[in-house]
């Protein structure tokens, strides 16, 4: 294995680690409340980055998602490459990669996914056969999903139905409604209700399966960026905070929290980009995308809580930058499904392929 980055990998995250640096501050991201950055949106468009993701594969989405962690920048980015560029790059017929593709990489069209286990779609196929074999060609869906994260932003969103199909849905088509849901990430979330909505399927048997790894692995990746700039504000706040005469950092018990938050950041970095990189090589790594999702969730938590931990009272404080790497990380960790949920998942997968 070897994750080192390739050039156009590199300065992919680069060029990200420039524009959200420079742009996903706090002063903007308190102005943007719990939406969008549009601006930041639209620079990050300009620069290419979306369609970077279809060059650089699926460990270039995860150095690009750690940049938007880092920052915690409130734009649509690794859900759209997730749930649109990449999925339909890798599941859609030819006709819908040429339908949809140019959009998702321009990012004039944003997607998100619908893939909560509590959503109730039924999906009732029409039409024949597509170039996806076992798929159908179109659909019209029933049921509502509760939470999907980046709904108000999303053009399309990739719904999977209860029998664990996926469908293309268009916010905008009758029989689609999105209501606004706050949760505690400004995530621009919404609740979604569909009433016969028509929808087109996207891949066949196994699609549900491919993309949900692929999800996970990238928002592990965004996972790793969270716990990392929560770590480093609590070091740069413990370098600086002085108690009875001394740094902050000079404490013993300060220091070995600093220590296990960060090699908990590094078990969920490696495990991500491994995930990642069997992806990219054409591997099996539906063990590795669960591994990696184990530990953004129960490692990731135990990040935030520590960077919290580290800023005394002022990481209570709800203004403060780090209070926002604490909401993230414990909205990624539910994202992802939940630490025992996922836990569970990894060991039924054990149990059923056997011992090598």
């Amino acid at each position: 294995m070897d994750f080192t980055p390739s050039e156009e990998q590199a300065a992919a995250q680069g060029l990200a680690a420039r524009i959200f640096g420079d742009l996903s501050t706090h002063d903007r991201l308190v102005a943007a409340g719990s939406g969008t950055d549009a601006g930041l949106w639209k620079e990050l468009c300009a620069a290419g980055l979306p369609g970077a993701v279809e060059e650089t594969g699926l460990l270039g989405l995860v150095l690009l998602a750690e940049e938007q962690g880092r920052t915690t920048a409130q734009v649509p980015f690794t859900a759209s490459c997730v749930y649109g560029l990449l999925a339909v790059a890798e599941h859609g017929t030819d006709e819908q990669r040429g339908r949809l593709m140019p959009s998702f990489r321009d990012g004039t069209a944003v997607a998100t996914g619908a893939f909560q286990a509590r959503g109730t779609v039924q999906a009732e196929s029409v039409g024949g056969p597509s170039a996806a074999g076992d798929a159908e060609a179109g659909g019209w869906l029933n049921g509502s999903v509760p939470l999907v994260p980046w709904l108000r932003d999303a053009t399309h969103v990739l719904v999977a139905a209860a029998d664990r199909s996926l469908w293309i849905v268009r916010t905008t088509d009758p029989g689609v409604v999105t209501e606004p849901v706050e949760t505690t990430a400004p995530w621009s979330a919404g609740r979604l209700v569909l009433a016969g909505a028509a929808a087109e399927r996207l891949g066949g048997s196994g699609t549900y399966e491919e993309v949900l790894a692929t999800a996970r692995t990238a928002f592990a990746g965004v996972q790793a960026g969270v716990c990392a700039g929560s770590l480093a504000r609590a070091v740069e706040h413990t370098g600086t905070r002085e108690q009875f005469g001394r740094t902050l950092s000079t404490n013993q018990a300060v220091l070995l929290r600093a220590a296990d938050a960060y090699m908990d950041t590094e078990a969920i970095r490696v495990t991500a980009y491994e995930a990642a990189w069997r992806h990219d090589e054409g591997l099996t790594y539906g063990e590795q995308a669960l591994t990696a999702a184990w530990w953004a969730s129960e490692a990731g938590k135990r990040v935030v809580h520590a960077g919290q931990h580290l800023h005394g009272g002022t990481g209570a404080d709800l203004d403060h930058p780090v209070h926002r790497h604490f909401l993230w990380g414990r909205q990624l960790d539910a994202h992802l499904g939940g630490s025992g949920t996922v836990l569970q998942e990894l060991g039924e997968l054990l149990v059923k392929e056997g011992p090598e």
